[in-house]
């Protein structure tokens, strides 16, 4: 471990209540590394100087887990390449639960019921169509499906003191009457919470030759509130549903490895930080590293599962017991509406089948690269370490080894995410903290895959709210700590820019 990771990880353990023991990695047994082991992987992570071919196993970006790309789709719904079969039919079961559509309760199929009774989709695919990420409406009157509002109100005082134990962590509370986030879709005899709209603004950028591109910047309301007035001091927060793929891999890199990259007084003076966020596990019940979500509020693939089914469809699990998901004691019919909870478990989704959704979401292949050994690409790809976006979107690691999890154990993974989070500057910035992320902090997004997004979704659509277009126009948002990486891009001239898209198209 590098004396930079020591020196964060000791931070941390200072910050954790006396007598518990910092849990930095989530429900993972990673095994330790020998000193020999962590040379070799020292060598092997080390950012290339060399864009004259494809580097050695650049082309399985999930290592052994990487899939065949496909051409249609269906690019992001396969199982890892090394589940084995006991693995591929666990991994249908969660597939079955994942494009399931939950029903309210009572019903026949007792198994199924239990939706709602506010909610945002009937189905984990609805929001991750195809296992892609989600967009904004796309045109008037469409509602909002894959795109929703986190909502929160600034912490009580009491529960200021209790988040106290996470240095840094930035305390807020749900909207006492509107929860967690806006749910504008509801059961019969419960209304759905309000009506988001979306507007945009749009600016025009010109770049080095005169190309001009348009940048498009949105505004939400919550119209029609059903229940009331919305808090005066309500902060906000738009996100769209990210892709699946690859997040087991994700989950078993070590956590002192993505300490080691964070620099969050940029005492090396390069203008980038990166900070952990560090979240409470509802599983360990303490702080551990947040990895999932756009402020990387979530730490492990079971509690991101868990926190979905309760959030966007109203189901109980046994880390969120409540049948009424983010409903809250001013909904009166909301909480009065009938539960599927099983008698016997007294939750509607079980631990069985929140662990088969868990595996499910683990092993969604990452797909090989395409074109990697092409000279433009390779163009690309030198345009990219030169304007300095690897500080942010580290290409690779090694993950750990994990005696549970083989499929993801020891592989070599190039997911181009430092997993920190980073000040992204005012245009993106939603002015919410979560946790210790602040308002204009966003975790950096893997960008494996990224090329397939269309292809799979039948749309492109970036950055945490969809609201790029275009991979040019995501890189254009970028501000804050990526404004010199913006900068330099913006003034290339059009052919390397051109290769630098091509290369991220590849990825």
């Amino acid at each position: 471990m590098s004396s930079r990771a020591l020196i964060s990880v000791l931070a941390l353990m200072a910050a954790v209540p006396a007598g518990a023991a910092p849990a930095l990695d989530a429900e993972t047994p990673l095994l330790p590394r020998t000193a020999e082991e962590a040379a070799r992987i020292a060598a092997v992570t080390a950012p290339t100087t060399d864009f004259s071919a494809p580097e050695r196993f650049e082309d399985k970006p999930g290592g052994g887990a990487s899939v065949r790309a496909r051409t249609t789709a269906d690019a992001f719904s396969d199982p890892s390449a090394n589940i084995g079969l006991e693995g591929r039919m666990t991994f249908n079961l969660g597939n079955g639960l994942f494009t399931r559509n939950w029903v309210s309760a009572p019903a026949s199929t007792t198994a199924s019921d239990g939706l709602g009774p506010l909610l945002n989709a009937a189905a984990c695919q609805a929001c991750h169509v195809k296992d892609g990420r989600g967009r904004p409406p796309v045109s008037e009157g469409e509602a909002p499906v894959s795109l929703f509002l986190r909502l929160s109100v600034p912490a009580p005082d009491a529960l200021e003191a209790e988040m106290a134990q996470v240095a840094g962590w930035m305390a807020s509370a749900p909207d006492p009457v509107y929860g967690g986030q806006l749910q504008t879709f509801s059961l019969p005899g419960v209304p759905a919470e309000a009506r988001m709209l979306v507007d945009y603004t749009e600016s025009p950028v010109t770049l080095a030759g005169g190309e001009v591109v348009s940048l498009r910047k949105p505004t939400y309301t919550i119209a029609d509130p059903a229940y009331g007035d919305l808090a005066a001091d309500l902060m906000t927060s738009p996100r769209v549903a990210p892709q699946m793929i690859g997040m087991g891999l994700l989950e078993a890199i070590p956590a002192a490895e993505i300490m080691a990259l964070a620099d969050p007084d940029d005492a090396d003076g390069d203008g980038i930080s990166g900070r952990a966020n560090v979240v409470m596990s509802a599983v360990q019940g303490a702080p551990v590293l947040g990895r999932f979500g756009h402020k990387a509020g979530m730490p492990s693939v079971r509690e991101q599962s868990a926190a979905a089914f309760s959030g966007d469809m109203g189901l109980s699990t046994s880390l969120h017991v409540s049948a009424g998901g983010d409903c809250t004691a001013a909904q009166v019919a909301c909480m009065a509406a009938p539960s599927g909870a099983d008698p016997a478990t007294g939750v509607e989704v079980s631990d069985e089948s929140l662990d088969l959704v868990t595996f499910y979401a683990r092993n969604l292949g990452v797909p090989e690269r395409r074109d990697a050994a092409d000279p433009t690409v390779l163009r690309g790809k030198r345009v990219f370490y030169d304007a300095g976006c690897t500080s942010c979107h580290t290409p690779k690691f090694v993950t750990g080894r994990d005696a549970e999890n083989s499929a993801q154990s020891f592989q070599l993974i190039w997911p181009y995410t430092d997993l920190l989070l980073h000040d992204m500057g005012e245009g993106l910035a939603d002015h919410r903290p979560e946790e210790r992320a602040t308002g204009t902090e966003w975790r950096t997004a893997p960008l494996w895959g990224i090329g397939l997004t269309e292809q799979v979704t039948g749309h492109a659509s970036f950055l945490h709210d969809g609201r790029a277009r275009t991979l040019m126009e995501a890189i254009l948002w970028h501000g804050g700590e990526a404004q010199a990486s913006r900068d330099t891009v913006a003034a290339l001239p059009k052919d390397d820019r051109d290769a630098l898209i091509r290369y991220l198209e590849s990825l």
